[in-house]
């Protein structure tokens, strides 16, 4: 999804103020993408999940083996020829299992006593998906990584939302210190006084998993365009499959109402102009919904047993910020109704922390800075430890 790649460069380009920032890149990028401050990307071969839950190479030039092997190669060459200060490890060892082939061996080299140590630190986001039958063997394997390699453990949200120990219980202690730095959120230019034009956003992340939400929402418009002239824009996002865009393009060319684009700058931005926003509920759309203040109606991806998005959409949804409709109800009679009462809907301005960018780069440079001195880790960073 690209609420990882979105989170993870903002913080890279938090960390620049301070730091030179090698990012290495493991997926595809959309087109055009580029990171700003100076942040230097490496591309490794893209790998990514199979509809069967096993990885697949994403890069063309290359079978899974080989891609996996040249991964491994390259993040080990960048370990030995930048000798970092400080590592950051996006989801694992909490997620991403699969990727173990690689970020093992970085971690293996980066403890040997011949090398300067770095500060090693694992950058999660909110809430953790459920392994099922799996999660108490998943936790307690997680957490022996996590204690063996790991000097920390950022969570990017806000503690009064979601606390790691909700959706990850080891039966050890977890001796890696635990730190909530507030949600991230891309670096933006100051709000405008924004106009709100009386029309519906819906968008679904990177796309790639929004072809059932596209084909409801065009269903609904028509419903709400016969009714009450609402239009839409419909943002398919840079990963929809090809031939769901070439088939939501055709579908849509001769309808009355609606706009279709392939993807915009910033869907935070995008839903500052409009009356409301239809989307999924992952990390990121959650942060652009909060950022707007948009009245936003989700539909959480629930597909494979995953849980993280509605449990987020639900805690939201208590403190008010947003409408849920459960996956298992979306159609366009349904969601054309939804959206009729979302124009009256008046979202609860949540004073949850969205600083985590900068708190994470301040933090960081604050850990540096007591490593140096010999002192471990300050009082104050241990009041944050759970």
């Amino acid at each position: 999804g690209m609420g990882h790649l979105v989170r993870s460069l903002a913080l890279a380009e938090a960390f620049a103020v301070d730091f030179r920032v090698v990012f290495l890149n493991g997926g595809v990028l959309p087109a055009g993408f580029r990171a700003r401050n100076g942040v230097e990307i490496v591309e490794l071969p893209a790998l990514g999940m199979g509809i069967n839950g096993r990885l697949v190479s994403r890069d063309e030039r290359y079978m899974l083996d080989q891609a996996k092997l040249l991964r491994r190669q390259s993040i080990l060459a960048a370990l030995t020829r930048l000798e970092p200060k400080v590592i950051v490890i996006e989801l694992f060892p909490f997620g991403r299992k699969k990727f173990a082939f690689e970020l093992l061996p970085l971690l293996k080299v980066a403890r040997q006593p011949k090398l300067v140590s770095p500060l090693i630190l694992c950058s999660l986001r909110d809430i953790l998906v459920s392994k099922g039958k799996k999660q108490q063997r998943h936790d307690d394997r997680a957490c022996g990584l996590a204690n063996r390699y790991f000097d920390g453990v950022l969570v990017h949200s806000d503690p009064e939302f979601a606390r790691l120990g909700e959706s990850f219980q080891p039966r050890r202690l977890l001796r890696a210190p635990v730190h909530y730095t507030g949600f991230v959120l891309p670096e933006r230019s100051a709000k405008s006084q924004a106009h709100r034009a009386r029309r519906v956003l819906v968008s679904a992340g990177s796309g790639r998993y929004g072809a059932a939400l596209f084909e409801a929402a065009l269903a609904a418009h028509h419903h709400r365009w016969k009714q009450e002239r609402l239009p839409s824009t419909l943002v398919a996002g840079p990963f929809l499959p090809e031939a769901e865009w070439c088939k939501l393009s055709r579908t849509t060319r001769d309808t009355a109402g609606i706009e279709v684009q392939r993807s915009v700058p910033d869907v935070g931005v995008e839903m500052l102009f409009v009356r409301a926003s239809v989307s999924q509920c992952g990390y990121n759309t959650a942060m652009d919904i909060l950022y707007s203040g948009v009245p936003a109606l989700v539909v959480p991806f629930s597909e494979s047993r995953e849980d993280e998005q509605l449990r987020r959409a639900r805690r939201l949804e208590q403190l008010g910020v947003l409408r849920v409709l459960d996956p298992d109800r979306l159609d366009g009679p349904t969601l054309a109704r939804e959206v009729c009462e979302l124009l009256n809907f008046e979202p609860n301005l949540t004073r949850l922390d969205l600083n985590g960018a900068k708190n994470t780069a301040n933090l960081v440079r604050d850990l540096l800075a007591e490593r140096s001195k010999g002192n471990g880790v300050s009082t104050h960073l241990r009041e944050v430890r759970r």
